[in-house]
């Protein structure tokens, strides 16, 4: 019996677009509304302006995206391999998290087109996952990190609403930034 989630599983192994309903299509059509939102914050910039820092924040619009594209490339990997996919953010050293700080900079050699491209690729993959993982309520133990409860676990569900979340919140933070920067609104 199908419950009109499913997607058409024959389609996607004979290399057609398969057609998603349901919840599936839902969370598809939430991550791609707001991962627009995002990547619209850096439309007709510069380089030299996707790395500018218009606030007293250390973020700027390059950086957040490369941010958003690192958070949900390993958050889809956790949804397939759980947290062996993650870092164990209990052991980090102080180089691993200066390191992290530099996903959060457009770096020397970057370009806006390059990390934009990076974000593409990596939202294309995700939408792959949300398509063909058989079953959304696959869980695994979340990572270890000093922000988690020890011994929760999160589904693919919930892992798709925290990559949805994320985004809009740096979504929201891209907005300040680029009104900041030179005026240019998301909405209104």
């Amino acid at each position: 019996m199908t419950t009109g989630n499913e997607p058409n599983a024959n389609a996607h192994e004979l290399g057609e677009e398969p057609s998603v309903t349901g919840e599936r299509a839902e969370w598809l059509e939430a991550l791609a509304k707001q991962r627009h939102f995002l990547r619209f914050t850096t439309r007709d910039l510069t380089d030299e302006q996707a790395g500018l820092r218009t606030t007293a924040s250390a973020l700027c619009l390059g950086g957040l995206i490369k941010h958003v594209t690192e958070v949900e490339r390993n958050w889809a990997g956790f949804i397939l391999k759980g947290p062996s996919a993650m870092p164990d953010f209990t052991a980090m050293t102080e180089s691993d998290w200066a390191r992290r700080d530099e996903g959060f900079r457009l770096l020397p050699g970057e370009t806006l087109a390059g990390v934009l491209d990076e974000y593409a690729e990596v939202a294309r993959r995700t939408d792959d996952l949300v398509v063909t993982l058989p079953d959304l309520s696959v869980a695994w133990p979340l990572p270890k990190a000093p922000w988690f409860e020890p011994g929760a676990q999160w589904s693919a569900r919930r892992v798709l609403m925290h990559i949805i979340a994320e985004t809009a919140q740096h979504a929201g933070h891209a907005d300040i930034i680029r009104e900041t920067l030179d005026g240019a609104k998301s909405m209104g």
